[in-house]
């Protein structure tokens, strides 16, 4: 009863069996993606525009834009009258430092909070996107 198979030999054979496990999987999941989306996709791509042609949605939209775009602004304002405050009563240059990035970062966060919408409407009206027919994000 002795084993013909050396340790080299067996772990040799493990290699071969995982590196075909392991290239098989990615043709497993291409195929299951690949049939998914030719079946599962059908039908949402049958509907046409299912956001314009609902009764209140289109104006939910805008007002939930314009309601976060003001919340925002607002905040923006808040943060920076707060890091003007604490600027005042700061001792050393590197807290300074660390509250002018501060506002400098909320103030990037705001301008690029005010500009999405109307880049959206302008820019999706241009490729026919289907939300940007009948929604207008321009937060005024």
């Amino acid at each position: 009863m002795s084993q013909d198979n050396t340790p080299s030999e067996t772990a040799s054979n493990r290699a071969d069996s995982q590196s075909t496990a392991s290239s098989r999987l990615p043709r497993q999941a291409v195929f299951i993606v690949v049939v998914l989306s030719l079946f599962a996709v059908e039908p949402a791509a049958a509907q046409t525009n299912a956001v314009c042609s609902a009764d209140n949605l289109p104006s939910m939209i805008e007002g939930f834009f314009q309601l976060t775009t003001a919340l925002g602004i607002v905040g923006l304002a808040v943060v920076w009258q707060a890091d003007s405050l604490i600027e005042m009563f700061t001792i050393t240059p590197e807290q300074k430092k660390g509250l002018k990035r501060h506002k400098r970062s909320a103030m990037k966060s705001a301008v690029v909070l005010v500009a999405l919408g109307p880049l959206y409407t302008v820019a999706g009206s241009m490729m026919n996107l289907p939300l940007a027919q009948c929604v207008d994000l321009a937060p005024w």
